[in-house]
């Protein structure tokens, strides 16, 4: 593809040759000639000089590049663009394996793939265009909208509600039993019916090997277009709001709530019944027993100011020497007292 069509296509400007051919993307240390990169991060920028690409995606206020560049407002989303013109998704023909087993009474929109080794219980709605990979099993009463996908091994529990264009990774579970006991007499638990649902809403994708329990009464909710990374754990009804961030091992505890446009990095840990105001930053490793006010960064265990956990580190990498030299002043504050 001519560089000038990728420009005209996501709407960029060329500096250079427009003529160049492109044959496919690559990261700038990786590319060679005949591919695309991009150029966000400074830590790269000493890359320019040397990476083999025949063009770059660069901001369009960039200084002058010395190969073929595309200048755009936002290049990390123009390069993500891009990759989908040289290898877009796959398509799916609207089918239903023999091997798939449906209930009769469940309702299947036009359009829809259903794979091999699907199983759809009764009463359960797939909406149109949705596609089963393989191995996916839906329980009673599940309603699923359109534009759905759902990769191999993915279960989604009895009278869950997932809305338009999901995506589910390898196997991800919607609306497992939430964790709840009650302690009897005699010290043994007792397990909690877990009566509720799990709700998702338009726009989310949830990634390989993540839980979305269901809740004990009421419903657990992943709001419109948030985004949940491998191996997340999300507690019986919580509520996570819109365009969120749950990156790769996340727990939330039960009935925890995340507001919008969130970012809750790596192992980040919630305790239950808190509240993440919108637009909060937790950084990886964050352990959080409370709640944590709106548009706030915070880190660390208790997690705190991501300013004040800054300093409390600091210090804490010199606690040896302080510690001798607060010996030290005692020994003196001693030997002059005995005087």
């Amino acid at each position: 593809m001519k560089l000038g069509e990728i420009a005209k296509q996501l709407g960029c400007e060329v500096d250079g040759d427009a003529s160049l051919e492109i044959t496919d993307l690559a990261g700038i240390e990786e590319a060679q000639p005949g591919e695309l990169t991009f150029l966000v991060n400074r830590k790269y920028r000493p890359a320019l000089e040397t990476t083999r690409a025949s063009a770059i995606f660069v901001a369009k206020d960039a200084g002058p590049v010395r190969i073929a560049a595309l200048r755009s407002a936002n290049p990390y989303l123009d390069f993500a663009r891009a990759i989908e013109l040289f290898h877009p998704a796959p398509r799916f023909t609207m089918e239903i394996h023999p091997t798939a087993v449906i209930a009769q009474t469940a309702k299947i929109a036009p359009g829809a793939h259903i794979g091999p080794y699907c199983f759809l219980d009764e009463d359960v709605s797939i909406g149109r265009n949705a596609v089963l990979h393989s191995f996916v099993t839906i329980y009673p009463g599940a309603k699923i909208g359109d534009d759905f996908f759902a990769h191999s091994h993915v279960t989604v529990r009895e009278n869950c509600r997932i809305g338009n264009r999901v995506l589910l990774q390898n196997g991800v579970t919607i609306g497992a039993d939430g964790f709840g006991f009650a302690r009897d007499d005699d010290g043994r638990w007792h397990k909690m019916r877990q009566s509720g649902i799990t709700v998702i809403e338009d726009d989310v994708e949830i990634q390989a090997h993540s839980a979305i329990d269901r809740a004990t009464v009421g419903e657990t909710r992943i709001a419109r277009g948030t985004k949940i990374d491998n191996l997340v754990q999300v507690g019986h009804a919580c509520k996570v709001g819109e365009d969120t961030l749950l990156c790769g091992q996340v727990g939330l505890a039960g009935t925890s709530k995340v507001g919008n446009k969130c970012i809750l990095a790596g192992q980040v840990g919630a305790a239950g019944h808190l509240t993440i105001g919108d637009g909060a930053v937790l950084t990886a490793q964050s352990g959080v027993p409370g709640d944590v006010p709106a548009g706030a960064i915070y880190s660390g265990y208790p997690a705190m100011e991501n300013l004040a956990w800054r300093k409390s580190v600091a210090v804490f990498n010199h606690l040896p020497e302080l510690l001798k030299e607060l010996r030290e002043l005692r020994g003196t504050v001693g030997k002059l007292s005995a005087k």
